[in-house]
């Protein structure tokens, strides 16, 4: 891991993916190819075409990188999970020619995803600013993405939940009816696996008190409405963390946040955040 938190070797897959998804087989820009001298270099700055909140710098250097074989310099301006304003340069990339434009749109694609996700969580931090919530994402990411929009969640200032179906074992409704009960299920996974945290779904007060009963530290409300809520957080709050999940929207967030949970969690951090509107300009000579 980088002192960012992303994870180099993510990183690397990523962008080899998507560079070979571009550059095809074998891997060619043929307009740039046939437009620019092989030894010309230029400049090119990247600037933020919207307000927002950037996350990604460190992977479209990468893609930068990997064109140019390592040749271009990279000045990043701006530090991660930076709150920008539209015409603010993020970073400034000198190299050969070919590259940079060869590298431009995979480096923006991901770029602009990031902040995307990294602006649209900071609204929900900043919505819950003086609660003691704290907004989570979900595993409803972009498939093979992952590992760099949680990161992007981290720098708008989320938090990240588990990281897949390996660290963290969640009884959702499907495993209680599988098992018989939530005393059965959490009784099985404890069982099974006894170092792996575990939380337990819950719809109901009673569900709650089954599942303290039961022994667990950590439930997920799902889609319940915030009286319903403080009657959990008053029945159970004092011996698990609760967190709250379904029908959240920023116009809601400080009713939910009220109720005394924990977390909330929002699966639209990732599966529903427009991208940051950002460009590469190249600097005219």
């Amino acid at each position: 891991m980088t002192d960012s938190g992303l994870d180099l070797a993510e990183v690397e897959r990523v962008v080899y993916t998507a560079l070979a998804e571009d550059l095809g087989d074998p891997p060619r820009d043929v307009t740039s190819e046939a437009t620019i001298p092989g030894g010309q270099t230029d400049t090119a700055e990247l600037v933020a075409r919207a307000d927002g909140v950037v996350a990604g710098l460190p992977v479209a250097a990468q893609v930068f990188a990997v064109t140019s074989g390592g040749t271009t310099t990279f000045d990043q301006r701006v530090a991660e999970g930076d709150r920008v304003r539209r015409g603010d340069v993020l970073a400034v990339v000198t190299g050969p020619t070919r590259s940079l434009l060869t590298a431009e749109r995979t480096a923006l694609n991901l770029l602009c995803r990031m902040s995307g996700v990294a602006t649209h969580t900071r609204r929900w931090a900043d919505a819950l600013e003086g609660t003691k919530a704290t907004v989570l994402d979900t595993r409803k990411t972009t498939p093979g993405l992952r590992a760099l929009e949680k990161y992007a969640v981290r720098a708008g200032g989320g938090t990240n939940k588990r990281m897949g179906l390996y660290d963290v074992a969640m009884i959702k409704d499907n495993h209680k009816l599988a098992a018989g009960s939530i005393t059965a299920a959490y009784a099985l996974v404890r069982a099974k696996f006894p170092d792996v945290p575990v939380q337990v779904e819950i719809t109901t007060l009673d569900e709650a008190r089954e599942a303290v009963a039961a022994g667990a530290t950590f439930l997920l409300c799902d889609n319940m409405r915030p009286a319903a809520l403080r009657e959990v957080v008053e029945a159970v709050g004092d011996r698990t963390e609760l967190e709250a999940t379904g029908n959240l929207t920023l116009e809601t967030v400080a009713e939910y946040a009220a109720t005394g949970v924990d977390y909330l969690s929002v699966g639209g951090l990732t599966h529903s955040s427009p991208i940051l509107d950002i460009a590469m300009d190249l600097r005219p000579h």
